[in-house]
């Protein structure tokens, strides 16, 4: 009866170890992200995915060791219930941008008062007053609680209607300036408080195995 057991309990880890290598096996063939979306496709667990670091945003243990691992480094976590293999499949630096608005909503104010407030604005600003601090007294969106910090966005976010007009620009920090969007009856002042930077990503295939 004892050898039946020890039998039986070989057979059930042998086929747990056997499983785990063939997770890491797959993962050693794949170098590119269209090779994890392929897997992505044929593997239905939801737990499995591509997930993208930011070095800014993502200040974690994890993604530090991340971004320090090579392309064939393959990271596990283990619990008491899963393993987690994490496999960085893409590096790349891409250009990142930062301003501070004030936002000013023409479906409330017409033009004529947005223009006269904006120039109220600017030489307030002129004269020495914080850009935050009146950002927070006449921005009108919910930004104006962070004093009109965009925080770091890239090409494509599509997050604020000035993007193409920040991204092509050639301004230097501490510049200001003004921007329209007549389509959306949005007018803002523009602050440039920080010169664009590339910002390190990865993007990290990730399997979530079960463990029985």
């Amino acid at each position: 009866m004892t050898k039946l057991l020890a039998l039986a309990l070989f057979f059930f880890f042998t086929t747990i170890i056997t499983a785990q290598n063939e997770v890491e096996k797959e993962l050693m063939t794949i170098v590119n992200s269209d090779e994890a979306k392929n897997y992505l496709t044929s593997n239905s667990n939801k737990d499995t995915k591509i997930i993208v670091f930011n070095e800014e945003k993502h200040k974690t243990a994890l993604a530090e060791e991340l971004f320090k691992a090579s392309k064939s480094v393959i990271k596990t976590v283990k619990n008491e219930h899963e393993k987690i293999y994490y496999k960085v499949i893409e590096k790349t630096q891409t250009p990142y941008y930062r301003v501070r608005y004030i936002y000013l909503d023409g479906n409330k104010l017409s033009v004529k008062n947005i223009n006269s407030l904006r120039e109220k604005i600017i030489k307030k600003h002129e004269n020495g007053a914080p850009f935050d601090f009146l950002a927070q007294q006449y921005s009108m969106d919910e930004n104006a609680n962070k004093g009109g910090d965009s925080g770091w966005f890239k090409v494509g976010d599509n997050l604020f209607d000035f993007e193409k007009i920040i991204t092509l620009g050639n301004r230097q920090v501490e510049d200001i300036y003004i921007v329209d969007s007549s389509k959306t009856k949005a007018y803002y002042i523009i602050l440039q408080s920080y010169e664009p930077k590339n910002i390190s990503e990865i993007k990290v295939l990730k399997i979530v195995e079960a463990i029985n």
